[in-house]
């Protein structure tokens, strides 16, 4: 199942919400943090990063349920400068590593392009690093290629630069 967090459902899921960025972290996800990582880290992120953000409108959060514990998130944080109506950019879709290839990815992203047709956003960005699984997802999604970026972010586990993809997508 599929929910849009509100801040009281988001207060409830926010420790599996804190493990999930932190299994994914630790299995090298490249959603900007690099080890060591630990799960107070996790923690401080969703309290002092995203739930003031959820809490004032900024972006809307939601969360793939399973068996009562929330096992991926996503969010959709539509552009706020007048220029921009149209967009709005996807981040962190984290599927937690013992719950990936069950499609609760795939359906996070449908849940998140219907939020955002329903907002009038016709345009989503987001970025990858470029050897991360999920640029394949995204392809697959219908998301196309703007570009690259050499030595964008840093690699999570080595004191090396990789590259990052940028990709946008349509919607009717």
């Amino acid at each position: 199942m599929i929910s849009r967090l509100d801040l009281e459902s988001f207060d409830a899921a926010v420790s599996d919400l804190a493990d999930i960025l932190h299994a994914c972290v630790q299995d090298g996800a490249s959603v900007g943090f690099i080890l060591p990582f630990t799960l107070d880290q996790s923690h401080a992120y969703w309290q002092t990063k995203v739930r003031p953000n959820l809490d004032n409108g900024a972006l809307d959060i939601f969360a793939a349920h399973d068996k009562g514990r929330v096992l991926g998130t996503v969010q959709l944080i539509p552009a706020a400068m007048p220029n921009q109506p149209h967009r709005a950019d996807v981040a962190k879709l984290l599927v937690h590593p013992h719950a990936r290839r069950q499609g609760f990815g795939r359906t996070l992203m449908a849940a998140l392009e219907d939020r955002a047709v329903a907002l009038g956003r016709t345009l989503l960005v987001l970025d990858t690093r470029s050897s991360d699984p999920s640029r394949l997802l995204y392809q697959s999604l219908g998301f196309q290629i703007a570009g690259e970026i050499p030595n964008f972010c840093r690699n999570p586990f080595e004191d090396r630069l990789e590259p990052t993809t940028y990709m946008y997508k349509h919607l009717c």
